[in-house]
């Protein structure tokens, strides 16, 4: 099992940049694959990035591609995820996600997929 804990969200200006951390419990973190989710209010929630367990293969949606970077550091037990020219509907809450894998270069794009969830931060993008 593995827990996830959010951090970093906020209130950021058009333009702005956010970095989002989550910090992951358990020894076995780099035998996961992790993802990043979003969710607007009355929206349904939505993939934005996700990367492989070894941190080598990357995946992003449409919308974030070119401005956000996933990254995992497995000796900090961390997945980041490093939002550049925000705009303002990127405001959602932000969601970790973890999936046990052994496919080194795998990753999952869909939220069916992941077993496992942090609780969200809020970001917020607005002049």
């Amino acid at each position: 099992q593995v827990q996830l804990v959010e951090s970093g969200g906020g209130l950021v200006q058009p333009g702005g940049s956010l970095r989002l951390s989550c910090a992951a419990s358990g020894r076995t973190f780099s035998s996961y694959a992790m993802g990043w989710f979003r969710q607007a209010p009355g929206k349904e929630r939505e993939f934005v990035a996700a990367i492989s367990r070894g941190g080598v293969s990357t995946y992003y949606a449409n919308s974030v591609k070119g401005r956000f970077t996933i990254t995992k550091d497995n000796a900090k037990n961390t997945v980041y995820l490093q939002m550049n020219s925000l705009k303002p509907e990127d405001t959602a809450v932000y969601y970790c996600a973890a999936e046990y894998t052994e496919r080194s270069y795998f990753v999952f794009t869909t939220k069916g997929e992941y077993d496992y969830w942090g609780q969200g931060t809020q970001v917020t993008v607005s002049s």
